[in-house]
């Protein structure tokens, strides 16, 4: 079974858990990192995952610096531009790169990577991830911070994930959704609904009391949605951006 890392989020984590203030008096104040203690927390949430799963085939998963969803929509994550980042992030992604063999693709999220590589192989993959957008990926998911054992989530579950999404927006990522709604109305709105075909009518509904048309869902919808192995063509590097079912 090969276990699919989100390397994102296991970097940004050690990053951050080996940072040390220092007060120097004065008011002067300085942060510092041992890079060494980054690599050993890498190491040990992947043993931690490993405790939990048995013996992992890990292969980890990276975000490129540049992104398809800037594409159709400009503002996305434009929020994080003057975010902090920690201060091993960029040495801990070039370790997992060059010593850990992790994979980073041009234009593509490291979310995107998952859910090609567990949708192209689905029943010998798990994806070990902490983001709640994974829960768009039909496929065996854990999340080592809640979850005692993988999840397999269906098909039509993911679909009506990705339709909360495109009703909810994310903030994080810098992409509204539709205005006013929260995941309790967006619940409501698909509550009962048994097709996508079905769910997106109501997403485009849910936009038109808004005043909002549906290109404006669709421009939502796509940057919400986590690439598949449909999405995406391997030979070119083209992504197939999201269209509505018809039937």
């Amino acid at each position: 079974m090969k276990v699919l890392v989100d390397a994102d989020i296991v970097a940004f984590k050690a990053a951050a858990a080996v940072e040390r203030p220092i007060d120097w008096g004065d008011g002067l104040w300085s942060l510092h990192a041992y890079e060494h203690e980054g690599r050993d927390a890498v190491t040990a949430y992947l043993k931690g995952v490993e405790a939990k799963l048995g013996e992992c085939e890990f292969h980890l998963f990276l975000t490129s610096s540049t992104n398809w969803r800037k594409d159709v929509l400009p503002t996305y994550k434009e929020n994080r531009a003057n975010t902090r980042r920690p201060l091993l992030l960029g040495s801990l992604r070039n370790w997992m790169l060059n010593e850990l063999g992790a994979l980073m693709v041009d234009h593509l999220e490291g979310d995107d990577l998952l859910g090609i590589q567990a949708t192209d192989d689905p029943e010998n993959s798990i994806i070990v991830s902490e983001d709640k957008d994974l829960s768009t990926i039909p496929a065996l998911v854990f999340n080592p911070a809640k979850d005692d054992a993988p999840r397999l989530i269906s098909e039509f579950e993911a679909n009506k994930y990705h339709m909360l999404q495109t009703l909810t927006g994310d903030k994080t990522d810098n992409y509204d959704g539709c205005p006013s709604i929260g995941p309790v109305t967006a619940a409501k709105i698909l509550d009962g609904l048994t097709s996508t075909v079905d769910m997106w009518e109501a997403v485009v509904a849910a936009y038109a009391k808004k005043k909002l048309s549906e290109e404006v869902a669709l421009t939502q919808a796509r940057v919400a949605r986590i690439l598949r192995t449909t999405d995406y063509n391997k030979e070119t590097g083209e992504v197939i951006l999201w269209t509505p079912p018809t039937s």
